[in-house]
């Protein structure tokens, strides 16, 4: 696994990344404009964060609730896999509605993120997509009342160490 020193980023990188974390659509003339930097300049070192796989990918977060997709919950899930193998979280993966898939440590091997309609379409979720997936030996489901806080979003460093700029 690759760490942060890794990529090789300098302050300016930090700027962009701040400002594109808190607006993807922001144009390179905006981070120019707010950088004090030329529009070329910006475009080439978002060109590079995106080779480097520092930018990953452009979003849109959308309202679950505009689409009907009002229940939240986490499951627990028990897997006959070994240690290593990602045969049950690949499959896990490809269920539309799980959102995260997080190989986690303890007793279950797997924590899921789902959005449904309602508790009648997790049943039939479970019944219909976990149930095929020979693996999975147990769950245990949280259903959330209420989010307090959900966030993608990362914390970016205000500024470089030594170490990590290579002096």
């Amino acid at each position: 696994m690759t760490n942060k020193l890794d990529y090789n980023l300098d302050q300016t990188d930090y700027a962009i990344l701040r400002l594109m974390q808190d607006n993807a659509r922001i144009s390179n003339a905006d981070v120019a404009r707010e950088l004090k930097m030329a529009p070329s300049a910006i475009l080439e070192r978002v060109k590079k964060l995106e080779q480097r796989e520092v930018i990953l990918r452009y979003c849109t977060k959308i309202n679950p609730k505009a689409l009907g997709q009002t229940l939240l919950s986490f499951i627990f899930i028990r897997a006959a896999d070994g240690i290593g193998c990602a045969t049950t979280g690949q499959a896990l993966a490809a269920i539309p509605e799980v959102q995260e898939v997080h190989d986690i440590a303890g007793d279950d091997g797997y924590l899921v993120k789902v959005r449904t309609a309602d508790s009648a379409a997790l049943v039939e979720l479970m019944r219909n997509a976990f149930a095929k997936i020979p693996s999975i030996i147990s769950t245990r489901t949280t259903i959330v009342l209420e989010t307090v806080k959900e966030e993608q979003q990362l914390v970016i460093p205000d500024e470089v160490s030594a170490t990590e700029n290579g002096s």
